[in-house]
């Protein structure tokens, strides 16, 4: 016996959301775009031409569909057809793909995603699953949607801009030589502009084609092969003069795109390439991409911008002026891993911020093995006396201060060092293994004593119990996120170009990852742990378990 199958029989429509379950996602997208202010959708409103489609059922349909790994708008457009979560949240509309392309690369979307995730991290408070006692920010590389063999290098263009300066003036001077054009009257004797070497163009023109006229008025044939063989060479210069032009206005032009990258992508000119991780043969990967930052909880994503720096030291203030700005007031910790550790960064967190930074710097875990501890030749290591303000090498002699030096880098950041020098290194038996300092020169050390508080600071603080568990919990916190994204998502690589289509994609994807790890956690059959007390306690169980085992158990 089998149940009643009649393909001929007439069905009546019925409210799709019955087909659905329960914990389905739809309703979670559902939920949260309905809870966004509705002044925020007005900006869409157009008062003449056809009626758009409402902009909630195009941020639902969106984001439901990245929920499902589908990033194309051909393939979104053909879940509309196909998906029943779709077709709900969709209630029977069918917007073609260039609609939907269009509407996620509007630059008014970008306002919808930050309301997405101030109304998700609203209702994640509400329901007690963050505390809002710390964030934790860490960053990744996405590659963007570009070609890996159309570079830029700044340094590249600059040595052919420096090369085309010389080659122009050169070539200048050799035209008045030959009196072939009268000198003029010049803005700078380094560098031609590009209306003085337009005005040489011009004046080359003229020249060939006062040649042009004697060899059409001429009849005599020896007369007129002698015009032509004169006029080869301001034609030649022409031809020089055009292609320096074309070169100067194009290196102008790669070097306004720059601005204080060192590369970009022909294909999407706000890509910077990056190291990627390498490839399962170990092998390097360059590539145009875009480096992402996030701040999570509860291995939630909160917040988020991309930056064209490759590496992250340079992202910490200004994302988290931009969090303030857009997001939320930052809590009382801000937790990063030893990247973001800089003198600058802790200075921005204390002063401009009022908060704790959990940040570790770069020689955190080395200085804390006794190897470097011990080390004779660590000027760190060494007695320092404070009344005279020297130090006193492994070979008894004084390194006394000497005078103080101020270093900026590219990001006008200033630094400051107390620059201490030995009194004689010249005939000192350590002296190949306690310096690299040239024969005749003594070896200096510069000390930053506003960097050594900082770090003394941090060593104390990540020393508490309370700071310390915190800290811990950075990697099991923002370091899912990104497995999350990129394994489980499948979101590895842009499909969109220019930096603001990129940030609004990427805002899709993010919250298509937080929906889809929030309607995991509300199944029945998920076990989810109650509190963050209780994950930082199994961490400290696990690494007690950890440890007796390997005190009890021989290694094989």
């Amino acid at each position: 016996m089998f149940k009643d199958y009649n393909m001929n029989q007439v069905i009546l429509p019925m409210d799709l959301a019955y087909q659905l379950q329960k914990d389905d996602v739809a309703f979670a997208v559902h939920d949260l775009v309905e809870s966004i202010p509705t002044e925020a959708f007005e900006r869409f409103h157009r008062k003449t031409g056809c009626p758009a489609y409402h902009p909630k059922m195009m941020l639902k349909v969106i984001l439901c569909a990245y929920t499902q790994s589908v990033f194309s708008g051909r393939k979104i457009e053909g879940l509309l057809n196909d998906s029943v979560r779709m077709m709900w949240l969709a209630q029977g509309y069918q917007p073609s793909y260039r609609t939907i392309n269009r509407f996620r690369v509007d630059p008014d979307v970008k306002d919808l995603l930050r309301q997405c995730f101030v109304q998700f991290r609203a209702q994640l408070v509400q329901e007690d699953v963050i505390d809002e006692e710390a964030i934790f920010i860490d960053g990744t590389k996405i590659e963007a949607n570009a070609n890996k063999f159309t570079f830029v290098w700044k340094k590249s263009i600059q040595r052919y801009s420096s090369d085309l300066i010389v080659k122009s003036n050169n070539l200048y001077d050799e035209l008045i030589s030959k009196e072939i054009l009268p000198a003029m009257e010049r803005e700078s004797d380094e560098e031609l502009t590009v209306e003085e070497l337009d005005s040489v163009a011009d004046q080359l023109t003229k020249t060939v084609q006062q040649y042009d006229h004697q060899i059409e008025a001429s009849e005599d044939p020896q007369e007129r092969k002698r015009l032509r063989t004169e006029r080869k060479e301001p034609k030649k210069y022409r031809s020089k003069v055009k292609d320096f032009l074309e070169r100067k206005a194009r290196y102008k032009k790669d070097l306004a795109i720059l601005e204080d990258r060192n590369s970009y992508s022909k294909t999407d000119h706000d890509a910077t390439f990056m190291r990627m991780k390498d490839d399962y043969m170990r092998n390097g990967q360059l590539k145009a991409g875009y480096n992402l930052q996030i701040a999570t909880e509860g291995q939630y994503t909160l917040a988020y911008d991309i930056f064209p720096n490759p590496t992250d030291t340079k992202t910490l203030s200004p994302f988290l002026h931009q969090i303030e700005q857009e997001f939320f007031s930052l809590p009382a910790y801000i937790v990063a891993d030893a990247g973001y550790g800089s003198e600058q960064n802790y200075e921005d967190v204390w002063t401009n911020h009022s908060r704790t930074p959990l940040m570790t710097y770069g020689m955190y875990r080395k200085e804390k093995k006794k190897a470097y501890q011990n080390h004779p030749y660590h000027a760190f290591n060494w007695e320092y006396d404070k009344e005279e303000d020297c130090f006193l090498c492994p070979n008894g002699q004084k390194v006394t201060y000497r005078y103080t030096s101020n270093r900026k880098d590219h990001m006008g950041f200033q630094r400051t060092f107390k620059v201490y020098e030995c009194e004689d290194c010249t005939h000192c038996p350590f002296r190949d293994s306690c310096t690299k300092a040239e024969n005749g020169r003594n070896r200096k050390v510069y000390y930053n004593e506003k960097w050594e508080l900082q770090k003394t600071y941090i060593r104390e603080l990540l020393s508490e119990t309370k700071a310390g568990d915190i800290y811990r919990q950075r990697k099991v916190d923002v370091e899912p996120v990104f497995g999350f994204l990129k394994a489980n998502l499948r979101f590895t690589r842009m499909s969109v170009r220019g930096k603001d289509q990129v940030h609004n994609e990427l805002g899709f994807a993010l919250m298509a990852v937080n929906l889809r790890k929030y309607t995991a956690n509300k199944t029945p059959d998920h076990v989810d742990y109650p509190t963050k007390s209780f994950r930082r306690s199994f961490l400290i169980f696990g690494s007690f378990f950890t440890f007796t085992r390997n005190l009890f158990v021989p290694a094989s």
